[in-house]
C-alpha cells in the first residue's frame, strides 16, 4: 500500500534554506586556519589584492610581514589564493624564459641558449609542486634520460645533452619547438589546480627531499652540472609555502616556526658559500664534504618542515 505524505508548501521552502546554510556552516568549518568556535559559522573573509601580492615571483626573496600575519588573510582560502598566484607568477615567468631559451637554440646560439638554460628552469623547480600535478606535461618538460623512452625523450634535459655533450644546437630546433608549446599548454592548464592543505605540505616537504635524495648525486643536470640552481629554486619554493603558513604555526608552535626559519638560514648560507656572480658554481666543483654537508642541512630542514600539517591542524 502506498503512503502519500503531503507538505505545507511554506515549510517545505523554510526546510531547503536550512538544507543550505547547513551546507555553507560545512564548508567554512573545513577552513584551515585561525578558526575560533565563534566564527566557525560566519562566511570567509572577501580576499583583498595587495602591493604585496602582486608580484608573485619577488614574494618568494621577502620576509613575512605585519600585513601577512593578519588574521583575516589566515584563512585556508586567502593561502591558497596566495600560493596560487604565486605559483602562476613563478609559471608565467617560466613561459617568458623558455621562450628566449628556446629562441637561442633554434638560432644556432649554444653560448646564449646555455646561458639561459638554468636560470629559466628555476621558475619551474620553484613552482613544481603545481607543475608535477599534470603528470603528462612534466615529463615532457622535465624528464631526464632513462625516464622515458628514448623516442619519448624531450624537454630541457634533452636539448641540455646536445648543448653540452653533443655540442651543438643542429638536429635540436625540434625539441625546441615541441617544449615551446609544451611549456605554454602547461600555464594554460594550471589555473585548473586544485591547491588543498595537502598539495601545501607535501609540496614543500617533497622538494626538499627530491634534493638531498636524488638531485644531490648529481643526476638532475647530468650535463650542464647547473645543480645547484635547482637546488636553490626547491628551497626557494619551500620556503614560500612556509612563509604563508608561518602565521598561523607560529600562534601554535613559536619555537617550531623558529627552528624551521633557522634551517632555512643554514641552507641558504651553504648556497651562498658556491656562488658565482649571480648564479652558482659547476656542481662538479663541490668536494664530496661540500656535497654532504648541503645534503644534511637540506635534511635538517625537511624534518621540522614536515611537523607544519600536523601543528597547523591542530585545534
Amino acid at each position: 500500500m502506498k503512503m502519500i505524505i503531503i507538505v505545507d508548501v511554506g515549510v517545505f521552502i523554510h526546510m531547503q534554506k536550512l538544507l543550505k546554510v547547513s551546507g555553507i556552516l560545512l564548508m567554512t568549518s573545513g577552513l584551515l586556519f585561525g578558526c575560533s568556535n565563534s566564527d566557525k559559522g560566519a562566511a570567509p573573509a572577501k580576499n583583498k589584492e595587495t602591493n604585496e601580492t602582486a608580484n608573485p615571483a619577488k614574494d618568494s626573496f621577502e620576509e613575512v610581514t605585519n600585513e601577512t600575519a593578519n588574521p583575516a588573510k589566515d584563512s585556508f582560502e586567502e593561502v591558497t589564493k596566495e600560493y596560487r598566484q604565486y605559483a602562476i607568477g613563478e609559471i608565467e615567468e617560466f613561459v617568458n624564459a623558455t621562450d628566449a631559451f628556446t629562441a637561442a637554440v633554434k638560432n644556432g646560439d649554444i653560448e646564449k641558449a646555455k646561458e639561459l638554460y638554468a636560470p629559466a628552469r628555476m621558475h619551474y623547480e620553484r613552482a613544481e609542486p603545481i607543475a608535477e600535478v599534470f603528470g603528462d606535461l612534466d615529463p615532457k618538460i622535465d624528464a631526464r634520460e632513462g625516464d622515458v623512452s628514448q623516442a619519448e625523450w624531450t624537454g630541457y634535459h634533452r636539448i641540455e645533452k646536445g648543448l653540452w655533450e653533443d655540442k651543438t644546437t643542429k638536429g635540436y630546433e625540434q625539441y625546441a619547438d615541441q617544449l615551446m608549446k609544451d611549456v605554454n599548454l602547461l600555464r594554460a592548464k594550471v589555473d585548473t589546480v586544485e591547491v588543498t592543505p595537502d598539495l601545501l605540505i607535501t609540496g614543500a616537504v617533497d622538494l626538499l627531499n627530491e634534493v638531498s635524495t636524488s638531485k644531490v648525486t648529481g643526476e638532475e643536470d647530468r650535463y650542464s652540472h647547473t645543480d645547484l640552481y635547482d637546488f636553490a629554486a626547491n628551497v626557494q619554493g619551500a620556503e614560500k609555502i612556509y612563509q604563508l603558513l608561518n602565521p598561523t604555526l607560529t600562534e601554535k608552535d613559536e619555537e617550531l616556526s623558529k627552528e624551521i626559519k633557522t634551517r632555512f638560514h643554514n641552507v641558504y648560507s651553504l648556497l651562498d658559500k658556491h656562488k658565482e656572480g649571480s648564479g652558482y658554481k659547476v656542481y662538479t666543483d663541490l668536494s664530496k664534504e661540500e656535497v654532504k654537508e648541503l645534503s644534511q642541512a637540506i635534511d635538517a630542514l625537511a624534518e621540522p618542515l614536515s611537523q607544519i600539517g600536523i601543528v597547523t591542524e591542530a585545534s
